[in-house]
């Protein structure tokens, strides 16, 4: 329930006047706000997601749901849950110290790239506390935000808005926890996922939701040399504030949106620095923002798009590429544009575009230089070229059996042939982000790794996360709640 006033009453004159205060106890938020006459008493209830008896260690206890990863995926689902006063138990391990969104990305100027309300919860529930204009309220931003000369807020701005809505969940979320294996046990009359993070520490879930986000696409020339000199734009920002002075060539990977962005803060950051752009393309290519080619991000395309065979899936994403990869918004490509030109202008160009170029080969020099083997693929000439570092703006990896795809998750690697899978091996997910499980396995939902089944609306936006945990808890509900009354979480030892 959406919390209310409980009362006020006269402020007592020993009543410290020091913060608000916030008590969480068994099913309740009190919170104490102190004015200079009276004192407010709100109290909110809330389902429990913790054990009711704490005598018992985390690794005896079973919850309905255990989610792995707390980025806004799971996030989102977390909303879900504490707005339905959902019965199911759940814990979200994530490896991160805090909650962020993007830290490797919070480019200055950078923006989000999509309508701000497409947001954790508003498409699904508008009056939610939750959505990013009541977040601009609550933090005193709503007519700064309002005023800006911005089509979509800064990603710096959305990233803030993330850690808001996080920091309201954090007693659901075990943080600095690496999961290192998910296996199937069998407790209590239970087939249960046995999950252990951080090397020896145990939780079991009735069912696991995935929301870890997808793999970083790190091409095969580049396996085993990622590091301090070649990384993914991932880890963007750490690694760039970290190359020592002696650095002067610097290469960007890819053709994408980020790509262009990264370029431009090379180019911003280093004035001293030469900056290679090397892709397969002839050009930066503008993003398709249509109108009509963005309805992929409405609800019934995804029912549309599912339904459809796999060589009708192949030919929509071929026709949609455009909206979502190899492309860049107008603002950054004219900005590179320009730069280009103004550098041209001065006589001194540092910015330089090597098209049409794929590479072949890849490795590190003694002195830990980057040494490309590169090869021209209209014109099929070779070339070399040695930069000091080389950041891999190459996207990420869909579960689909496909360039830059992978077959399954891989913390499901031990266990991919406990479910179903299509001819090519790849994993077959349903219409409510489940897996079919064969041989008894536990459930298992996909939370944001479903474009190859569900459509461009599941790759990496924001666009339908919200639509997408609604479907999720309904199937969970459904599943874990047959008629019958959930308990909260309980021992899973005898």
């Amino acid at each position: 329930m959406p919390p209310g006033s409980w009362g006020s009453i006269p402020r007592p004159s020993n009543f410290s006047s020091k913060a608000p205060k916030i008590i969480r106890r068994r099913g309740i938020y009190i919170r104490s706000s102190v004015s200079s006459r009276t004192v407010t008493i709100t109290i909110t209830t809330f389902h429990s997601n913790m054990p009711k008896d704490r005598s018992f260690p985390m690794s005896d206890t079973v919850y309905d749901i255990v989610g792995i990863g707390f980025g806004p995926s799971n996030l989102a689902l977390a909303i879900a849950l504490e707005e339905a006063q959902s019965p199911l138990s759940y814990r979200f391990l994530d490896a991160k110290r805090q909650p962020d969104w993007q830290d490797g990305m919070l480019l200055s100027g950078s923006d989000i790239q999509n309508n701000p309300l497409r947001d954790l919860v508003t498409p699904r529930n508008p009056r939610s506390h939750y959505g990013f204009v009541n977040y601009l309220k609550e933090t005193g931003r709503l007519f700064d935000y309002l005023n800006l000369p911005l089509a979509y807020p800064l990603r710096r701005e959305y990233a803030e808005y993330i850690k808001w809505v996080a920091g309201h969940f954090l007693d659901s979320v075990e943080s600095s926890a690496r999961v290192s294996k998910v296996e199937p046990v069998q407790l209590k009359g239970q087939r249960l996922w046995k999950v252990t993070y951080n090397d020896h520490q145990v939780i079991h879930g009735r069912t696991l939701v995935l929301g870890t986000g997808r793999t970083a696409n790190v091409p095969a020339v580049f396996e085993g040399l990622t590091g301090p000199r070649i990384f993914h734009l991932n880890h963007y920002l750490e690694n760039i504030h970290d190359l020592p002075p002696e650095v002067q060539r610097i290469g960007v990977l890819g053709s994408s949106q980020s790509a262009v962005e990264i370029v431009l803060d090379l180019s911003a950051r280093f004035a001293d620095k030469d900056i290679y752009a090397l892709h397969r393309s002839f050009s930066f290519r503008l993003k398709d923002t249509s109108p009509f080619s963005d309805k992929v991000y409405f609800p019934e395309f995804i029912d549309y798009y599912f339904a459809l065979s796999s060589e009708a899936k192949a030919r929509i994403d071929r026709q949609l590429r455009g909206t979502n990869y190899s492309s860049a918004d107008a603002d950054v490509i004219n900005a590179l544009y320009v730069r280009i030109h103004e550098e041209k202008l001065q006589g001194k160009q540092r910015i330089h575009i090597l098209n049409n170029t794929a590479v072949e080969r890849a490795s590190l020099n003694a002195a830990g230089q980057v040494e490309l083997a590169l090869t021209e693929v209209n014109q099929l000439q070779a070339s070399h070229l040695t930069l000091d570092a080389l950041v891999l703006a190459t996207g990420f990896k869909d579960i689909a059996d496909k360039e830059n795809g992978e077959l399954y998750p891989p913390l499901l690697e031990p266990y991919h042939q406990g479910f179903r899978r299509d001819g090519q091996g790849a994993l077959v997910v349903n219409r409510d982000y489940s897996l079919t499980v064969l041989d008894g396995l536990p459930a298992v939902f996909l939370n944001g790794l479903c474009e190859s089944s569900h459509g461009l609306g599941d790759a990496g936006s924001f666009s339908l996360i919200s639509l997408r945990v609604e479907r999720i808890l309904s199937a969970l509900q459904e599943r874990l709640a047959p008629g019958q009354e959930l308990r909260s979480p309980e021992p899973a030892l005898a």
